[in-house]
């Protein structure tokens, strides 16, 4: 199921809303242990968790972007700057797995917005693959979803020409 893209009163919204059969403590992990986070995310670290930290991500050739986090509730929130746009992660128990909202903040919508938006689907199906034990294939999954994304932005009158 795609993202739920809404406009907002200073742009738009991306809202993942998924199920993972994981308890909440497995899929916190994902989120904040690097050693999973690379299995999902290559190149993206916690440098300092907590209010006051922070991430980083690995742009090759010795240079590092640093995100702040801005909200953090252990084991239940986890927000950051993504550049201009801003990542926010709700867990929450549901049944015996789950609750994952993800919401990418958007400012503007750009000829990347899909394929950003493309790349943090696949990045949850990813994590979701990894906490159940199977494969899952990066690029031909970014290559499945990114032209839906695209479409949907065209949709709402975006044009990328």
């Amino acid at each position: 199921m795609t993202a739920e893209i809404t406009k907002n009163p200073t742009g738009y919204n991306a809202t993942f809303d998924r199920y993972f059969e994981h308890s909440p403590e497995q899929v916190w992990a994902m989120l904040t242990d690097n050693h999973k986070i690379h299995r999902w995310f290559s190149g993206l670290q916690v440098e300092k968790e907590g209010e006051d930290g922070h991430l980083t991500l690995d742009m090759g050739h010795g240079k590092k972007k640093e995100f702040p986090i801005t909200d953090y509730k252990k084991g239940e929130v986890l927000a950051f700057e993504w550049g201009d746009d801003h990542v926010h992660f709700e867990l929450g128990p549901d049944g015996q797995g789950t609750r994952v909202k993800m919401v990418e903040t958007l400012p503007d919508i750009t000829g990347q917005t899909p394929k950003d938006v493309a790349g943090w689907h696949v990045a949850l199906d990813i994590m979701e693959a990894i906490l159940d034990g199977r494969g899952i294939e990066r690029t031909s999954e970014w290559e499945r979803w990114y032209p839906e994304y695209k479409r949907l932005f065209e949709s709402m009158g975006v044009d990328f020409a």
